[in-house]
C-alpha cells in the first residue's frame, strides 16, 4: 500500500465534492433564473429565494472541498514519516489511518481499508507524535501504533 495512491484517492474525493457543488450551483442558479413570475407573486419570490439559497449552500461546499485541497497540497506523500504527523500511514492495532484529510474510508488496489483522517481528527490528536511501537488511549481502548510509513 502506498501513500502516494491513497493520495491520489484523496484528491479523486475531493474533486468528486468539486464537480457536484459545481453541477448543483449550476442548477440551482438556472432554477432561479428560470422562475416566472406567476399570479401569486409570493410563489414566484419563493422559489427564488429558495434557489438562491441553495446555490449559496452549494457555493459553502466548494469553499470546503477548496480547502481540503488546499490542506491536501501541503503534504508530500513521498516524505518518510518516523512519527504520527500529517502525511503519515500508520497502521495501529485498530486499523489503519492516513494522516491527510477527512475523506473517510479509502480502498486501494485490493489492499486493506485505510481511514484518511484529518490532522484534528480525535484519533489523529490522540496518536500524534507517537512513533512505532508506543500506545494511547483512545475511546476507553489501547491503540498500539505498530508502523508507519
Amino acid at each position: 500500500m502506498t501513500k502516494s495512491a491513497l493520495h491520489a484517492a484523496c484528491q479523486a474525493f475531493i474533486e468528486q465534492r468539486i464537480a457536484a457543488a459545481r453541477t448543483a450551483m449550476q442548477a440551482a442558479q438556472e432554477s432561479s433564473s428560470s422562475e416566472t413570475k406567476s399570479s401569486a407573486g409570493d410563489k414566484y419570490e419563493t422559489g427564488r429565494d429558495m434557489a438562491n439559497a441553495e446555490r449559496d449552500r452549494n457555493a459553502a461546499h466548494m469553499q470546503q472541498a477548496q480547502q481540503l485541497q488546499a490542506e491536501l497540497a501541503r503534504i508530500n506523500p513521498e516524505l518518510p514519516c518516523d512519527t504520527v504527523r500529517p502525511g503519515a500511514l500508520v497502521n495501529t492495532s485498530l486499523s489503519w489511518f492516513y494522516i491527510s484529510i477527512s475523506a473517510g474510508k479509502l480502498t486501494v488496489e485490493g489492499e486493506p481499508e485505510v481511514f484518511a483522517v484529518s490532522a484534528v481528527a480525535p484519533v489523529a490528536v490522540v496518536l500524534k507524535g507517537l512513533r512505532a511501537g508506543e500506545e494511547a488511549h483512545f475511546n476507553g481502548k489501547v491503540v498500539r501504533v505498530l508502523a508507519i510509513t
